[in-house]
């Protein structure tokens, strides 16, 4: 039987709930003890809706902000780096399957076209740039 590989909507309503854990060793730019917050590609595609048109943010502030909001000291980096892909590859599906531009979530407000993960996505580097400098983020 054939492998059937999962659409980016798939992996975006994967059904796994967040949660936080204790780092029990050095991991990344969190120090052993410390509280990290795992979020999921549903919640980082909340963060990414409320920022507003014409606005630019990061994925270390919005895993600062996340971080803040659940009351631990960070929030994953890997998994946050992820789930904005799976966010970013879900809205592009959306918008290739006939949903128009502004009722996708805008992941080019936390993507620049010189962020790498610009570099690996579908839509390609000109999208990402070209949806920025109709909100006057890229020029």
């Amino acid at each position: 039987m054939a492998y059937k590989r999962k659409t980016w909507q798939e992996k975006m309503h994967n059904g796994q709930p967040d949660k936080v854990e204790v780092v029990d060793k050095q991991f990344a730019d969190i120090p052993a003890g410390a509280t990290m917050y795992i979020a999921t590609p549903e919640i980082v595609e909340a963060y990414i809706r409320n920022v507003p048109g014409g606005a630019h943010t990061t994925l270390q502030q919005m895993r600062k902000d996340l971080a803040a909001q659940n009351n631990v000291e960070y929030c994953c980096p890997i998994t946050s780096g992820i789930f904005l892909r799976i966010v970013a590859e879900a809205a592009f599906e959306e918008y290739l399957g006939g949903r128009s531009l502004k009722k996708i979530t805008p992941f080019w407000r936390i993507i620049d076209s010189k962020a790498p993960v610009a570099k690996k996505l579908s839509c390609g580097v000109d999208f990402v740039k070209e949806q920025r400098r109709q909100e006057g983020l890229e020029f």
